[in-house]
């Protein structure tokens, strides 16, 4: 079998943690087969579909590094942003796969013919009935402890009828005529054998009255027109899945294989939501996330390799990746886990290629006015030296603003732990006289001048590097205390500590 997937995204919102999981197992089932990865969007939705959630879409896609051999940048290469109708027809009728956004297709008559076809062949109706009434027909089976579907009134209307609700004024929609009775069953790779009862099914509707076609019916269509081996989505699309195939047995197609993926759950056991924290894949970006950790993380959400691996190497991930391993359980989503794993990702770069990282992120993310006012050679030395201690790449705003400007903040808690203690003062005092005349002012001199000030004073380390940092940081965290203050230099060091002993020791 040729390996086709899609990913097919809804551009009502942003790409949420959900979809980004299920883009990437679909991708990383096309890598590992040497497939076709598509991205279609599917914007039926007339109401919420907006160019801004498409565009969101895409920078997400993109910026996870999830690139797409078809999609609605291209068709097999051939670019239609800017092609007329017939120029698209032509693309279309060469036997490519596009258009890949839904309303383009429906502008084609795509859906259309197989709309004509199910109706010529008795599989599907026009339905008359107003919102209203199919409320009140559901709530009747409900009080009759009925399932709650269409009853199938306009299945039954003859020539006449239907003319005569025409001629009322009434719009139509189209709905698939469902078997009354046996079950409808399929496989899954994830989930197993499952049958469902077709009695339990409504004549649903395929069609819109405004001529759009719903999900289930244009989700068909394309699929099988793209031909697609493999549809791997969310379990929340399960109960999608019986509808779909029956109308794929009414066309006379074979449906694809199909995985389902289980959802992802908050720490707290409930469907991931706003409330877990961030949600959208370009929130996580503008957080200074890395999109490899991202990768890294989402790939383990419901799946996992037999030795349960955490973290993978450009490729591995690939190389390993299997439908049969993933999980029926809920996966469950941990932000400390992926600020953890983002930690590592941060520390395997280094400091020169952080630097790097960091100087385009500030750029695509707009937050270059924080740092407009930094020197930027200082800036890469301190990620040289410091790189350890960034988990995020906004964390260098806080952990480093200090090192850029004259006038400190001291925290409050800080002052009030180190500065009340008893030898507080002699230590800056005595800190003050020496360090200014010290020639060498590395690291590793400083280092060893403050333990010999400890042991000349009789004093714990501590109580000597914990009044030196607060005094040059303002902070009783954040770099290493002896590479901070030989990245400031000696004339800045001396400043801050004079500062502060005019500030807190009068």
């Amino acid at each position: 079998m040729t390996v086709r997937v899609r990913f097919a995204p809804s551009p009502t919102g942003y790409l949420h943690i959900g979809g980004a999981r299920t883009a990437l197992f679909n991708w990383l089932f096309a890598k590992k087969m040497g497939g076709t990865f598509i991205l279609r969007i599917e914007d039926t939705d007339e109401a919420r579909s907006t160019e801004e959630s498409v565009s969101a879409i895409l920078d997400s896609m993109k910026w996870l590094g999830l690139d797409w051999d078809e999609g609605p940048d291209e068709i097999k290469g051939e670019k239609i942003e800017g092609k007329c109708d017939s120029e698209i027809i032509e693309i279309f009728e060469s036997g490519k796969k596009g258009p890949y956004f839904q309303m383009e297709r429906k502008a084609l008559g795509i859906y259309q013919k197989y709309i004509d076809q199910l109706i010529a062949e008795d599989k599907a109706y026009p339905c008359y009935c107003t919102p209203e009434e199919v409320d009140a027909m559901r709530k009747r089976a409900q009080a009759e402890k009925k399932p709650p579907k269409y009853d199938g009134t306009c299945c039954r209307l003859g020539a006449a009828e239907r003319a005569q609700k025409e001629a009322e004024g009434r719009s139509a929609v189209i709905r698939f005529k469902m078997p009354q009775a046996g079950a409808i069953e399929f496989d899954d790779i994830i989930r197993g054998h499952l049958t469902f009862d077709n009695t339990l099914l409504d004549d649903f509707v395929i069609m819109k009255a405004s001529g759009v076609p719903t999900y289930n019916f244009a989700c068909v269509i394309d699929d099988h027109l793209m031909e697609i081996s493999h549809v791997i989505r969310g379990d929340d699309h399960l109960s999608n899945t019986p509808r779909q195939v029956h109308l794929y047995n009414a066309l006379g197609w074979q449906h694809p294989v199909f995985a389902h993926l289980s959802m992802i759950l908050g720490p707290d056991g409930t469907r991931l939501s706003k409330r877990h924290g961030h949600t959208s894949v370009l929130e996580y970006k503008n957080d200074g996330y890395l999109p490899e950790a991202m990768i890294n993380y989402l790939g383990l959400l419901g799946w996992s390799t037999e030795e349960s691996q955490q973290l993978f190497a450009s490729g591995e991930m690939v190389e390993k990746f299997s439908l049969e391993r993933c999980s029926k359980s809920p996966a469950v989503f941990d932000p400390q886990k992926l600020v953890w794993m983002n930690g590592e990702y941060v520390r395997a770069l280094q400091g020169e290629k952080l630097y790097e990282v960091f100087a385009s992120w500030v750029k695509e993310t707009g937050n270059g006015g924080k740092i407009a006012h930094w020197n930027n050679e200082l800036l890469r030395r301190i990620f040289i030296v410091e790189f350890e201690k960034v988990k995020l790449l906004k964390d260098a705003f806080e952990l480093f603003d200090f090192f850029f400007t004259d006038n400190v903040e001291y925290n409050p808690e800080a002052v009030a732990k180190v500065f009340k203690t008893p030898t507080a003062k002699s230590v800056l005092d005595d800190s003050v006289l020496r360090l200014a005349d010290m020639a060498d002012f590395s690291a590793a001199a400083l280092e060893q001048f403050a333990r010999n000030l400890a042991v000349e004073k009789g004093l714990k380390t501590g109580l000597v590097f914990h009044p030196l940092r607060v005094a040059v940081s303002g902070k009783t965290t954040g770099p290493g205390l002896f590479h901070m203050m030989e990245l400031l230099g000696k004339e800045a060091v001396l400043a801050r500590i004079k500062t502060a002993l005019s500030r807190f020791f009068l």
